[in-house]
């Protein structure tokens, strides 16, 4: 990875922070996209360490003329680009039937419009360089996830998305890859929004027990180095996507019980 160009969106904190660290440990020059621009700089002054180039754009990613910013200014300072990380994402927590509508349109615009706008903007320089696009989807990408009906519709968009994305681009030398991680340990759920779309602020989760998003860091790092399509990072993701594909209505009792266990659960 050394020289090599990296744009992480949702490079400020958890998974996205993580995997910078990791890019920049590897030698590649990483370019840092987020809304927090005072956080960018702390991750800045830390992959600096490892005596990288690092680029600091301040980015949202629900909004299109940012991605088109944040392609443009890496093209300036890098010339090119060689790997793009659709991380940048949120959650969120509420029955459907008690939802505001708006709750669901911020997940799409944000974990799905976000990855179509970077991807969109960065393609011609990724395929110039027969480079990697990587999008950090969930299990629940892989099954619904009841009370994240919004996070689950986007994460279901960018499978299919992504999925077309490669076989479009099948002969062309693009590495088009999904990453699926399990619970991870990050500000996600304490930022998640509630029905109102207000933030949940607290966990419904002991955090200290999840996936470290190191983890999942090291295993986007590898995905890129051996252009492997998809990585399920979990026992419980993996069993949970062919429970869903061999016993659906099975699935379905499974995934509620699961969720309804969770601290102040909207099923009790």
């Amino acid at each position: 990875m050394k020289n090599k160009t990296v744009i992480i969106t949702g490079a400020s904190s958890g998974i996205g922070e993580a995997t910078s660290y990791a890019f920049a440990m590897q030698g590649a020059n990483v370019v840092l996209a987020a809304r927090k621009l005072d956080k960018l700089n702390e991750v800045k002054q830390h992959c600096e360490k490892f005596g990288v180039q690092v680029l600091v754009v301040k980015c949202d990613v629900s909004i299109e003329q940012d991605c088109i910013n944040l392609v443009d200014q890496t093209i300036r300072t890098f010339g090119g680009v060689d790997v793009l990380v659709n991380n940048a994402g949120i959650s969120m927590r509420a029955i459907f039937a008690d939802c505001d509508i708006k709750v669901l349109k911020q997940l799409m615009d944000i974990n799905f419009w976000g990855a179509v706008y970077c991807t969109k903007h960065a393609l011609p320089y990724l395929m110039d360089k027969k480079g990697t696009v990587v999008a950090v989807s969930s299990v629940a990408g892989l099954v619904g996830l009841p009370a994240r009906t919004g996070y689950s519709a986007s994460k279901f968009a960018l499978e299919g998305f992504m999925q077309s994305l490669r076989i479009e681009t099948l002969k062309s030398g693009l590495h088009v890859g999904m990453i699926y991680p399990g619970y991870t340990a990050s500000n996600i759920r304490n930022v998640a929004l509630n029905n109102t779309g207000a933030t949940q602020q607290e966990s419904p989760l002991d955090e200290s027990k999840l996936m470290q998003p190191e983890t999942v860091a090291d295993a986007i790092v590898y995905m890129v180095k051996k252009r492997k399509r998809q990585q399920i990072l979990t026992g419980i993701g993996k069993v949970s996507k062919w429970l869903n594909i061999l016993l659906p209505s099975q699935s379905d009792k499974a995934v509620y019980n699961f969720v309804a266990k969770e601290k102040d659960s909207p099923f009790k």
